[in-house]
């Protein structure tokens, strides 16, 4: 099989999704499951809508339009602020999209009434993190606006969380979004569809003790895809955290000059896999036990194995981070596998995809 790849197990992606899903409705939270750690692969979105997320989310338009083409016909939304320059594909391709700016939502009612639809707004509020949002201040003023603009309407109040300060949500910042949340609808006599409380950051919050609450939504990407808490990296109970393996090639191996070779008889050889920067996050692969990494290019990954030494073809697996798995799933070169039924870990020495459930895709 190919290589580079990215190796999929989608019945643990489907696994990881339900034990989501029910823990959070048991806590009166629904979920958004966002695509944009998997290039909107329509597999994988499929694989989450198995396991019981009833919508779906993703970063760019172009995502969206990928899973609509493939026939996914469920409720979409947009996550980054919108591009002028794309209102009219917004409109036509999702539902709902998250904002901040009133010339953009101006320019989504506008695309909205010229195909006589209803496009669905999000306020996103700025709790802390810094990446987007309205002041809390300013929040009421911006919701009565957008109720009163034909084309839009008023869906829900959103925030984030370690996007960019890598803060996890406290219990006042979701205390404020629930008061913000009730005050609007007070004000304007409606009920708000959505109170989204940022993503996989939020699960401690969501699951922990957090008092009571309007949050009814999260929206969730790398707990369902790897399993991991983005704030700490470590797994989160119950959840498969090897759904994904990236799988690189052995294209030389060459007795190692350095120092380890001496001292080290069984770090004697080192190998140059078909594998670099332009094909992954590098940093954000997990070496298996004994590779140890010596640097990578754009194009090569070297790295020294103890034990039995390595031949040119083999295969070895890496877990990825997050990052890492963004950057490969839309890599050029990277060929996409997905099935079901991976039985093991990546492993160094082979590793092969011989399912015949598994297809390329």
């Amino acid at each position: 099989m190919t290589t580079p790849r990215v190796e999929v197990d989608l019945a643990k992606v489907t696994g990881n999704a339900r034990s989501l899903v029910a823990r959070l409705a048991a806590r009166g939270i629904g979920v958004t499951g966002v695509t944009k750690g998997v290039g909107s692969h329509p597999a994988i979105a499929r694989a989450m809508l198995a396991g019981g997320v009833t919508r779906l989310a993703d970063a760019r338009v172009s995502g969206l339009e990928r899973m609509r083409a493939a026939g996914i016909d469920v409720p979409m939304a947009l996550i980054r602020t919108p591009m002028l320059s794309q209102v009219d594909r917004v409109v036509r391709v999702c539902d709902v999209s998250l904002n901040t700016e009133a010339d953009v939502i101006d320019a989504l009612a506008r695309a909205a009434r010229r195909t006589g639809r209803r496009h669905g707004i999000v306020l996103m509020v700025e709790l802390g993190d810094g990446r987007e949002g309205i002041r809390p201040a300013a929040i009421r003023v911006a919701a009565r606006k957008v109720a009163a603009t034909d084309g839009v309407v008023l869906h829900g109040l959103g925030a984030n969380f370690a996007c960019l300060s890598g803060r996890p949500p406290d219990r006042a910042a979701m205390a404020m979004l629930s008061s913000l949340a009730m005050a609007v609808e007070a004000e304007l006599g409606l009920p708000l569809a959505t109170i989204s409380g940022g993503g996989s950051s939020s699960l401690p919050w969501a699951l922990g003790s957090r008092g009571p609450s309007r949050i009814d939504d999260l929206r969730l990407g790398e707990a369902i895809l790897l399993g991991l808490d983005p704030v700490s990296g470590a797994g989160i109970d119950g959840l498969a955290t090897d759904a994904f393996a990236i799988v690189a090639e052995v294209i030389e191996t060459v007795a190692a000059p350095g120092p380890l070779a001496t001292p080290r008889p069984d770090c004697g050889r080192e190998a140059i896999l078909a594998l670099g920067h332009l094909d992954v996050d590098i940093n954000g692969l997990v070496m298996p036990d004994r590779l140890t990494r010596i640097g990578a290019t754009s194009d090569h990954l070297v790295v020294t194995a103890r034990g039995p030494a390595l031949a040119v073809g083999d295969e070895i697996g890496f877990r990825p981070s997050y990052a890492a798995l963004a950057r490969a799933m839309t890599a050029p070169d990277m060929t996409v596998v997905a099935g079901e039924g991976l039985q093991r870990p990546p492993t160094v020495q082979p590793h092969r995809c011989d399912s015949s459930t598994w297809t390329a895709a």
